[in-house]
C-alpha cells in the first residue's frame, strides 16, 4: 500500500509542494484525496531532497492543506491500450467520453514512449494518398514522414485536417490503415465538428480520437499528444498498422508548456517559451517513423496556427527544424475563395522525391511537378507585373502564364473539402493546365512524356 502524506505545504495555481517524502521519483503519478473523499490526479515535477513539487491535473479548488492526503503510486503516467480503441473518443487523459464502456487493456504503456534508435529506422518511401492535389501532386506525403501544416488564426485548418483524416490511404495494398487524431485546447464546437465529420463519413471506424478542450487544465494538454502517440505506437509497431497521427493545435500545446514553465518560475526563453521547447517538441515529433523489421509505420501531420501569421515565431520555427517540410496555408488565397488555401510555392515536402514515380504514383509525376512549380511561379510574377504596369505591358507569353496561374489556383489547388482525387486525376488536371502553355515552354518535361500526355486532348 503506498504511503500517505499529510504534509502539503502550499498550493500555488497548478502546483503543490509536499514535504518529507521518501523514495518518490521524477514524473511519478500521485493521487490527492480531499476531506470529502474526492480524488484528484497529479504528477511529480521536481524532487529536492525530501520535498516534492507536484503538478495537478485537475483544478486546485477545495484542497485544504491540513486535511488533504497525498499518495504516490510508484509509476509514471500510462495508457491502457488495446485494438478496441479504434472508433472511440477519449479525453486528453485517455478516459472514454463517447458514452461507451471502459477499454479493457491488453497492456499498459508509458505515455512518454521510448525514443526510436536512429539505426533502427528505415527510410520513409511509400506514397500516402491524401486525395488533395496540392499535397499529393506537389508536396507528396510519404509513409513515416512528419509533415506539419502551418496555418493562421481564422484559416480553415480544421476542415483540412478532417479531410486528410477521412481520405488518407495507402494505395494498392490491403494493409490496415488507422488514424489517431489528437486535438489540444480546442473549443467544444470544433471538437463537435471533428467527431461528427468522422462519424458521418464512417472514418471513425478506423480512428482513435483524443480531445482536450480549451477549458480543460493546461497540464492535461501536455499529456494529450503523448497519449495519442502511445496509442499510435501500439497500433503501428505491435499490430502492424499504418497509422496517420494528426495533432492540432501545437500552438495551444506550446502555450500550455509556457504556462506550466512560468508556474515553476523557470527562466523563460524566446517570447517567454521555455528554453527546452525544442527538445520537448522533438520528443513528440520524433516518435513518428518506420522501424526496421516492423511492417507498421507512423506518419505525422502536426497542425499549428502561427501567431500573427509569423513563420519566424518560435513554434513554427522550431517545428520546421525537426520535421521534413511544411504545408503553408495562405490568407490571400483564402480571401480569393480557394479551398483548401494551400500556398504551394513556400510549401515543401523534403521527402516528396522518395514517394513518387514508377510503381508509386506515375512515371511523369516528377517532371510535371517541377514544371507546374516553375510555371505557377512565373505566372504569379506576371500577375504582379500586370497589377503595377497594366496588361498592355505584358508579352503574349506572359499573358498565357498569368492565365495559367489563375487557372492553377482555381482548378488544381481549389477542390473543396469533399473532393477526394486519386493521384491519376491530380496528374491529369496538371497536364490539362500545362496545355495552356505552348509545348516549347515546357522545358522541364521529358519529350517522351510530352508525346504521351501533352498531345492528348480531353474528349
Amino acid at each position: 500500500m503506498p504511503k500517505e502524506y499529510r504534509t502539503i505545504q502550499e498550493v500555488a495555481g497548478p502546483l503543490m509542494l509536499v514535504r518529507g517524502v521518501e523514495g518518490v521519483t521524477f514524473n511519478e503519478l500521485g493521487e490527492i484525496e480531499l476531506a470529502s473523499g474526492e480524488k484528484r490526479r497529479c504528477k511529480v515535477l521536481e524532487i529536492n531532497g525530501s520535498d516534492a513539487l507536484v503538478q495537478l491535473f485537475e483544478s486546485s479548488t477545495g484542497i485544504n492543506l491540513s486535511n488533504s492526503r497525498v499518495r504516490f503510486l510508484g509509476r509514471s503516467m500510462e495508457l491502457g491500450v488495446s485494438e478496441d480503441m479504434l472508433s472511440r473518443v477519449f479525453d486528453g487523459l485517455g478516459r472514454p467520453i463517447d458514452g461507451g464502456p471502459e477499454i479493457l487493456p491488453e497492456k499498459r504503456m508509458d505515455i512518454n514512449g521510448l525514443p526510436m534508435n536512429p539505426a533502427a529506422r528505415s527510410y520513409p518511401q511509400e506514397f500516402i494518398q491524401t486525395g488533395i492535389s496540392a499535397i499529393d501532386g506537389l508536396n507528396t506525403l510519404v509513409r513515416g514522414q512528419k509533415l506539419p501544416i502551418f496555418s493562421a488564426s481564422g484559416l480553415p485548418h480544421a476542415q483540412l485536417a478532417a479531410q486528410i483524416a477521412r481520405q488518407a490511404k495507402v494505395r494498392g495494398t490491403d494493409e490496415q490503415f488507422a488514424v489517431v487524431f489528437a486535438a489540444m485546447g480546442i473549443t467544444f464546437e470544433e471538437s463537435n465538428f471533428f467527431i461528427e465529420s468522422f462519424r458521418e463519413t464512417g472514418a471513425l471506424d478506423r480512428a482513435v480520437l483524443f480531445i482536450n478542450l480549451a477549458n480543460d487544465p493546461a497540464v492535461e494538454r501536455i499529456a494529450t499528444p503523448r497519449m495519442a502517440l502511445t496509442a499510435a505506437e501500439y497500433l503501428a509497431f505491435e499490430k502492424n498498422m499504418h497509422v496517420l497521427v494528426i495533432l492540432t493545435d501545437i500552438t495551444n500545446y506550446a502555450d500550455a508548456l509556457r504556462e506550466v514553465s512560468a508556474a515553476r518560475k523557470e527562466v523563460p526563453g524566446r517570447r517567454g517559451y521555455p528554453g527546452y521547447m525544442y527538445t520537448d517538441l522533438a520528443s513528440l515529433y520524433e516518435r513518428a517513423g518506420r522501424q526496421k523489421g516492423k511492417t507498421g509505420s507512423i506518419t505525422m501531420i502536426p497542425i499549428l496556427t502561427m501567431p500573427e501569421d509569423d513563420k519566424t515565431h518560435p513554434i513554427p520555427d522550431l517545428t520546421g527544424y525537426i520535421t521534413e517540410g511544411q504545408i503553408i496555408l495562405s490568407r490571400e488565397l483564402y480571401r480569393k475563395g480557394v479551398t483548401p488555401p494551400i500556398d504551394v510555392l513556400p510549401s515543401l515536402s523534403r521527402l516528396k522525391d522518395k514517394g513518387i514515380g514508377v510503381g508509386k504514383t506515375r512515371a511523369d509525376h516528377a517532371n510535371t511537378m517541377n514544371q507546374l512549380f516553375a510555371a505557377y511561379s512565373r505566372g504569379k510574377d506576371a500577375k504582379e507585373l500586370m497589377v503595377i504596369l497594366g496588361e498592355a505591358a505584358l508579352t503574349d507569353i506572359d499573358k498565357l502564364y498569368a492565365k495559367f496561374a489563375e487557372a492553377f489556383e482555381q482548378e488544381y489547388v481549389s477542390q473543396g473539402y469533399d473532393a477526394n482525387r486519386d493521384i491519376e486525376e491530380t496528374l491529369d488536371i496538371g497536364w490539362k493546365l500545362l496545355r495552356i502553355l505552348p509545348r516549347s515552354e515546357l522545358k522541364r518535361i521529358d519529350d517522351k512524356f510530352l508525346d504521351q500526355y501533352y498531345g492528348q486532348q480531353e474528349g
